[in-house]
């Protein structure tokens, strides 16, 4: 249940659009995405796969966000604008981390290995931007909308580009992606 009330709250803190709580509460697909991500998750931990795929089913239906159930997902993360996302069986993403729409942490290949990637904490993932297979995105990074990450990025660090090109880059820069 803390899960749930901080994705709510981070919701309220970081989205500037939003005017109220009753408005993120009634509005957000981000947000309901999340939620309901959070219940099939449950259920795929206690072994009712079939089950909670119907549930991450429905959150895609009316929400065109697709959250695999197996997926494991840290505290207050925000989905803004959320049309598109795709976060896939094996990708793991830490706390604080902001993603907007059409943005994919997708599989290299079908082998039942960790084939998703990992997102650090307090990572920033621009629109349309696609992590492509088993890589690691460090703590405090952002990756700019539209690029393709394909390797590793160490902390701190910023990816912009197809084939992303990484910059080092910190303090007040860091949001300017």
């Amino acid at each position: 249940m803390l899960s749930i009330r901080d994705d709510f709250k981070a919701g309220l803190e970081r989205d500037p659009a939003t005017l109220s709580a009753w408005e993120l509460f009634f509005t957000s697909p981000g947000l309901h995405a999340i939620w309901i991500y959070r219940i099939a998750h449950r259920l795929w931990h206690l072994k009712l796969r079939t089950l909670s795929r119907m549930v991450s089913n429905y959150a895609k239906f009316f929400t065109a966000i697709e959250i695999h159930p197996g997926a494991t997902i840290g505290n207050r993360l925000v989905i803004d604008h959320g049309v598109g996302v795709v976060i896939g069986e094996t990708a793991v993403i830490g706390d604080d981390v902001l993603i907007y729409h059409g943005v994919t942490l997708g599989g290299k290949t079908l082998d039942p290995v960790k084939r998703h990637p990992t997102v650090g904490d307090r990572v920033i993932i621009g629109a349309g931007a696609k992590l492509i297979g088993n890589i690691t995105i460090g703590n405090d990074c952002a990756v700019g909308a539209n690029a393709v990450v394909t390797k590793p990025m160490p902390a701190g660090t910023v990816a912009v580009g197809v084939n992303a090109r990484l910059l080092n880059m910190t303090g007040d820069d860091f949001y300017l992606i």
